[in-house]
C-alpha cells in the first residue's frame, strides 16, 4: 500500500506500482469502440500508461494534452490514458481538446487494473478509482519507469518519464 495526498490529507492506494526491471502486468481496459484492450495489443511500441483519476478534472486534462503533445511524431510510443470516465466521455474530451496522439482507455467494466498496477485508492473522497501515476513499459514488457504523484493535484514529472522513451 502507497500513501498519496489530496490537499495535504492522507490517503491509501491498494499497493504499489509495478517495479521498474519487472515484467508489466497484462491489463483489461475498454476502449472508445468499447472494444476490451490489453498490453499485449500494443506490444512492439514503448507504452507510456498516463494514469489519472478522471479527464474532468484540470491536471488530468493538462496531463493527457502535455504527454499528446511530446509524442507527436513518434511511431515508436503509444500514450494510454487510463481512468475511470466512460469511455463516450473520454472520446468527448479527446475530440474537444484534439487530443489525437493518446488513446483513453477507461476502467469501465473491471478495476484488476486499477489493483494491479497498485493505483486504486482505498479510502477517502476517490476510492474506487486511481491515483494519479505514470508507468512506462518497453517494447518487450518490462517497466523502465514508475511515478506515483504524491499530490493527487500535481501533474507528473513529464522530463522524467519522456527522457526513457
Amino acid at each position: 500500500m502507497a500513501t498519496v495526498t489530496l490537499q495535504g490529507n492522507e490517503f491509501h492506494t491498494s499497493g504499489e506500482l509495478p517495479a521498474v526491471g519487472s515484467t508489466a502486468p497484462d491489463f483489461h481496459l475498454v476502449d472508445g469502440k468499447l472494444k476490451d484492450v490489453h498490453l499485449a495489443d500494443y506490444s512492439g511500441k514503448k507504452r507510456l500508461l498516463n494514469i489519472v483519476p478522471s479527464l474532468d478534472t484540470p491536471t488530468c486534462a493538462t496531463s493527457t494534452r502535455k504527454f499528446n503533445e511530446k509524442v507527436a511524431g513518434r511511431d515508436d510510443v503509444v500514450v494510454l490514458v487510463v481512468s475511470a470516465d466512460l469511455p463516450f466521455a473520454q472520446g468527448r474530451f479527446c475530440e474537444a481538446e484534439g487530443i489525437s496522439n493518446v488513446i483513453p482507455l477507461s476502467l469501465m467494466r473491471s478495476r484488476e487494473f486499477a489493483k494491479e498496477y497498485g493505483v486504486l485508492m482505498t479510502d477517502g473522497p476517490l476510492a474506487g478509482i486511481t491515483a494519479r501515476a505514470v508507468v512506462v513499459i518497453d517494447e518487450h514488457d518490462k517497466v523502465i519507469h514508475t511515478q506515483l504523484v504524491p499530490e493527487i493535484g500535481d501533474e507528473p514529472d513529464y522530463a522524467a518519464a519522456l527522457a526513457v522513451l
